[in-house]
């Protein structure tokens, strides 16, 4: 929101210091701007006369709604316009975490993470504060690997706080010397933003993880 008002401000600026540039041509130009950046981030039905009628009530200082309250609006707009265009990715996970769930061995805590014991451990599990080192391997639901530690033949360190949730969730239900499959429901991963051009917004993963030691 900030930045797409920064945008229109810039260019507001920008052009009334062209000679000649009438206001007309100023506004106009606004205008598409804001709906070029509207559209790219999906909204694309917008009721032009309210967007008109905002404008004006700002204006006039007798604007109908709070600007946090616009801004709240705004956001759970955009995400909306994101889930329905990532909606395949977000059924897709969906659909397997519900068939995954039924498998033997696989438990599912209240956050929605998903486990699986594959090798017990017998060590200390690691607090949240913990730096732990681990040897991992990372797949999407149709099993494309997007990152493994474990190919690389390199363990990795890191501090447990500073991952995705679905980790630190996971990495702390594990004695040290275990190894878990993770699946991890988007909104516990990356959500909408991804990762990398493998990584899609909203997409769910599926990680093997073996925990080496606590540092």
């Amino acid at each position: 929101m900030k930045n797409l008002l920064m945008v229109v401000m810039i260019f507001c600026l920008s052009t009334s210091l062209i000679n000649g540039q009438s206001m007309d041509s100023t506004s106009y130009g606004v205008g598409l701007i804001l709906a070029d950046n509207l559209q790219k981030q999906g909204l694309k039905n917008i009721d032009v006369d309210a967007l008109a009628a905002a404008f004006k009530d700002h204006q006039m200082d007798q604007s109908k709604m709070s600007m946090s309250e616009a801004e709240a609006l705004f956001s759970a707009a955009i995400q909306k316009a994101q889930e329905a265009e990532h909606e395949v990715i977000i059924e897709e996970g969906k659909k397997f975490l519900a068939e995954n769930s039924l498998k033997e061995g696989v438990q599912v805590t209240p956050s929605g993470l998903q486990y699986k014991i594959v090798k017990p451990g017998n060590g200390p599990t690691p607090k949240l504060t913990d730096k732990v080192n681990v040897h991992y391997h990372g797949t999407l639901t149709d099993g494309t690997v997007f990152d493994s530690s474990v190919e690389r033949g390199q363990p990795i360190s890191f501090p447990l706080n500073g991952v995705i949730e679905g980790w630190q969730e996971g990495l702390q239900l594990m004695p040290v010397g275990a190894k878990y499959l993770l699946y991890i429901p988007y909104d516990l991963a990356y959500g909408n933003r991804g990762a990398g051009a493998v990584i899609k917004p909203y997409s769910t993963l599926v990680f093997e993880v073996e925990l080496l030691g606590i540092e």
